[in-house]
């Protein structure tokens, strides 16, 4: 399983990016990708996931609202298309598979990661 993300870069607050992670290897039937963030001294943390066969969706509550996930089956990429970015978006992005069928929301239980995506949101 390889995922590659891509579509980060420098925006002014309000903007808006949408980055794709392709994804390649064996089957997704059944199991999750996920966007995850993490700004220098955090923690990593989970912002949207969406399950590849059903295209059910799942936000954090920084995301509900302003970002949407969905995936192409067919060009197996999965998007995040984020809109009215704010300062505190900035981040390396990064996307991953669950570790299992299902959705999951935290990073352990995801196995497989690309190599992340700098978002960086001026004020």
């Amino acid at each position: 399983v390889q995922l590659q993300a891509s579509g980060g870069g420098l925006v002014q607050a309000g903007g808006t990016l949408r980055l794709s992670c392709a994804a390649s290897g064996r089957t997704f039937s059944g199991y999750a990708i996920g966007w995850f963030r993490q700004a220098p001294g955090k923690e990593r943390e989970f912002v949207s996931a969406v399950t590849w066969s059903a295209g059910t969706t799942y936000y954090a509550a920084s995301a509900k609202g302003r970002f949407t996930i969905s995936r192409d089956v067919v060009k197996n990429t999965v998007y995040l298309q984020m809109n009215s970015l704010k300062p505190e978006d900035t981040a390396v992005y990064y996307c991953a598979r669950t570790s299992y069928r299902g959705i999951a929301t935290t990073a352990p239980r995801y196995d497989y990661w690309g190599q992340g995506t700098q978002v960086t949101v001026s004020s």
